[in-house]
């Protein structure tokens, strides 16, 4: 296991703790009968037609979505962020949506056709950044045992949800202000980079 996967891994369980202590503390302090001198709650009434979790993921929605691409049998790729850090990596973050009314499962071949890689389940490893003004070509990085450094257990969607998802590249050289960012079976989109 590499040192980069055992960071995650750590990472997640003390969120997991975290969440777990906020809830319960959250818990503790609820009170039998609303103080009086606090002011009454109030709520906004929910869209018609929009379910609870519909209501949920509007509320998590980044302020501003980069690009939108148009997928199979209803499936968006909605990318929200590309990061690039001082380590040389250019990690994207997005949400994966299914926009029809039935479930689908997510198409084998956004995993790309790596062995390595297709044998850890369906993925988003087909990804590639395309730098046309650089000549290069930028695949999702893989770790030391072939896992691919991206949203991996990908299934079923179901109708009307979302996944958030993530992908890991190698950063473009900083002169390079856009690229062509490309998923089998959805449609390319151009992205800038700042």
């Amino acid at each position: 296991m590499n040192a980069r996967y055992a960071r995650q891994i750590r990472r997640g369980v003390v969120a997991v703790a975290i969440t777990s202590v906020a809830l319960f503390v959250a818990g503790c302090g609820a009170e039998e009968k609303p103080s009086e001198n606090k002011p009454a709650s109030t709520s906004a009434a929910p869209r018609q037609g929009a379910s609870a979790i519909q209501g949920s993921q509007d509320a998590e929605e980044p302020a501003e979505t980069l690009a939108v691409l148009k997928g199979q049998k209803g499936l968006e790729l909605a990318v929200d962020s590309m990061e690039r850090d001082a380590g040389g990596f250019l990690t994207v973050k997005g949400r994966l949506r299914n926009t029809s009314e039935s479930s689908h499962a997510v198409p084998p071949q956004t995993s790309g056709d790596e062995t390595e890689v297709v044998k850890h389940g369906t993925s988003l490893g087909g990804a590639t950044l395309v730098d046309s003004v650089g000549k290069k070509r930028y695949y999702v990085l893989r770790d030391t045992d072939g896992r691919p450094l991206t949203t991996t257990g990908l299934g079923v969607v179901k109708a009307n949800d979302a996944v958030d998802v993530f992908m890991q590249f190698p950063a473009p050289p900083a002169n390079t202000t856009e690229v062509s960012f490309q998923l089998p079976t959805f449609e390319p989109a151009t992205l800038k980079l700042s």
